[in-house]
């Protein structure tokens, strides 16, 4: 089963997105075609490379979603000149309609080959083919180790639907103790209307870009002197955190879960007993040595739910027991790999973990199913790509077990009515999960959320229960994150609002520009009271002309600006601005406190003045 759950609903809160109208652009991995022809088109960009530069050696040029990279080992760093040379050649070979013809050769006939090339890399990718050892000809002059599939002819090619979009470093196999190597990357379709798409599209992920805005908005920042990799929230930011973090509270205490905290450190043996340090060491950061003895920053915070429930014999009655935490850990990541708020070092993880009985595997999933559905819609995420993975080759548990979780997984998605996808064998060694990936306002898709069944902690911790005849038996223990981390979620909602963002999640929700400092007093009450009404509202006293104080307030965002004459004076009213709904006209002051607090109790998007008068 496939598809997306449900359908994407009509936002008319969310700034400009994509048009319902404009041209559908496939990922390669849904389009055999594109898939060809990207193939194709990164063999035509090695060719014309090495055409132009000789010296210059090839490893490895595979297809992505949106276009195609090649890896290349060349004396002189690419520039932007030789970019534009290099697709003025790749323009020719594709007008020459040279053939890419498949052909299959022995081992020894492709490392002669290799070696008459004096291509070393090639060799390394040899070694690790399996036969039947194939590669693809590009006319007489050009060939490359390559499985396939290929257009028949480079004029199946559109020479005005591609692009070379940049040139990145990368190490050989990713290794960052191995060759330096220079990454082109390059994009592909059949028309120029889709690649012209395709730039809109990209044009409008930079001015979305999250690092940009959380500047421009004084949102966060990451600084040096604390190191790679570690957030530093804002006043304004950590507004908007803060009241992240007391929806998804209430929505758990809702749903039926207890909180806890817990430690940012532990014994090293704890991790040990818990299998991070053999299968996780490289992420880890090193110990520490703390009273003779080796602490651990924690990568994780599931071993201490699990403690917390062996801290005490539980009975079958206790089941199901849900615990939720907005854990911080700490993860190496290297530093070619971070980005942003995306990937960080340091960051909250809205962790969740269930003990249950076997048979109450449906419902709780349903029900985090459900708490899923309830938290990302509340931020206007209302379309989803739902994965279900399967029991890998190498994995623990017993059959009948594994047979029990998966189709739990499986009814619960049923029940709630969500299509899926199934992904063979793509489960963890220690239990089936859900993987949900959001679309966000340009199409873009992220993963997020993700629930894991666990017979691997049960097992290592020896967790316990006593069950209905008065056996000790062992939990089922299902991990669960809605949000992913805190912050990586907040990239995303940045990129998804453009930073403009509904009234209820605004760090500054109502900006008051007096006209003239004989109304300044005046303006002073009515900052007073929105703010003991719990609106997030400032004054500008910075005496600027109004033309400047209201530029001064869209750029920055802010929902509402109050403008306050004499007359609004006079009348104890304020003349309303809303960037999502343009000019509201003179509106009370009561009415725009009872209207504010009201889109603040319902987390709404914007006013209902309407309701308020």
């Amino acid at each position: 089963m496939a598809g997306t759950v449900p359908e994407r609903q009509p936002s008319a809160h969310l700034p400009a997105s994509i048009d319902p109208q404009a041209i559908q652009l496939p990922k390669t991995s849904e389009s055999a075609q594109l898939l060809r022809i990207r193939h194709s088109m990164s063999h035509v960009l090695a060719m014309a490379v090495q055409t132009l530069f000789p010296r210059a050696q090839v490893t490895i040029g595979p297809w992505t979603e949106t276009g195609f990279y090649y890896d290349f080992d060349n004396p002189e760093p690419f520039t932007e000149a030789d970019l534009k040379a290099i697709k003025k050649e790749m323009g020719k070979i594709i007008g020459r309609r040279l053939p890419l013809e498949r052909l299959e050769v022995s081992r020894e006939e492709a490392e002669r080959r290799i070696s008459a090339q004096n291509e070393p890399y090639k060799l390394e990718i040899l070694a690790g083919l399996k036969e039947p050892i194939t590669l693809y000809t590009l006319g007489s002059e050009w060939w490359d180790l390559c499985a396939g599939p290929h257009v028949a002819h480079t004029g199946e090619l559109n020479p005005k639907a591609f692009e070379l979009e940049s040139v990145a470093g990368a190490y050989w196999r990713g290794d960052e103790t191995k060759a330096q190597l220079q990454r082109i990357y390059g994009t592909a379709w059949e028309t120029p209307e889709q690649l012209a798409e395709h730039k809109r599209r990209k044009e409008e992920a930079l001015r979305r870009d999250h690092r940009r805005l959380g500047t421009d908005l004084d949102l966060f920042s990451i600084e040096d002197e604390a190191g790679a990799g570690l957030v530093f929230w804002h006043p304004r930011g950590a507004r908007m955190r803060l009241l992240i973090e007391e929806f998804w509270r209430e929505a758990h205490f809702a749903a039926g879960y207890e909180l806890l905290y817990t430690p940012h450190v532990a014994d090293l043996s704890l991790w040990k007993t818990s299998g991070h340090l053999d299968f996780y060491k490289e992420s880890m950061f090193g110990p520490m040595d703390v009273d003779e003895r080796q602490f651990q920053l924690r990568p994780m915070n599931c071993p201490f739910h699990v403690l917390t429930y062996a801290n005490t014999l539980r009975s079958y009655r206790e089941l199901p027991i849900r615990w939720a935490e907005l854990g911080t850990v700490y993860r190496y990541e290297r530093p070619g790999v971070m980005h942003g708020l995306m990937r960080v070092r340091g960051f909250t993880q809205d962790d969740a973990h269930i003990f249950c009985l076997p048979e109450q595997i449906s419902d709780e999933i349903l029900g985090v199913l459900n708490l899923t559905e309830t938290i990302l819609s509340t931020f206007d995420f209302h379309s989803y790509e739902v994965n279900l993975s399967t029991r890998p080759a190498k994995s623990i548990g017993e059959d009948a077990v594994w047979e029990l979780a998966t189709q739990g997984l499986v009814d619960a998605l049923e029940r709630k009515g969500w299509n899926y996808k199934i992904d063979e064998g793509g489960g963890a060694f220690y239990g089936p999960k859900i993987d949900i990936k959001i679309e966000d306002a340009i199409g873009r898709m992220w993963q997020c959320s993700t629930i894991q069944l666990d017979f691997n902690l049960p097992e290592r911790f020896a967790l316990e229960y006593v069950a209905a005849d008065g056996n000790r038996a062992q939990p089922i223990m299902i991990h669960r994150a809605i949000f992913g981390s805190l912050e990586r979620f907040f990239g995303i909602l940045v990129e998804n609002y453009a930073g403009d963002f509904p009234f209820w999640l605004a760090p500054e929700q109502v900006r008051l520009l007096p006209v003239t400092d004989e109304v300044l007093g005046f303006a002073e009450s009515v900052l007073a009271r929105l703010k003991a009404a719990g609106v997030r509202a400032s004054l500008d006293r910075s005496g600027e002309r109004l033309g400047k104080l209201i530029r001064n307030g869209e750029q920055q965002k802010i929902p509402l600006l109050g403008v306050l004459g004499a007359a609004e004076a006079e009348s104890g009213s304020v003349n309303l601005r809303s960037r999502r709904q343009g000019d509201l006209g003179t509106v009370a002051v009561a009415d725009l406190i009872a209207a504010a607090a009201s889109a603040n109790g319902q987390r709404a998007p914007g006013l209902d003045l309407a309701t308020a008068s």
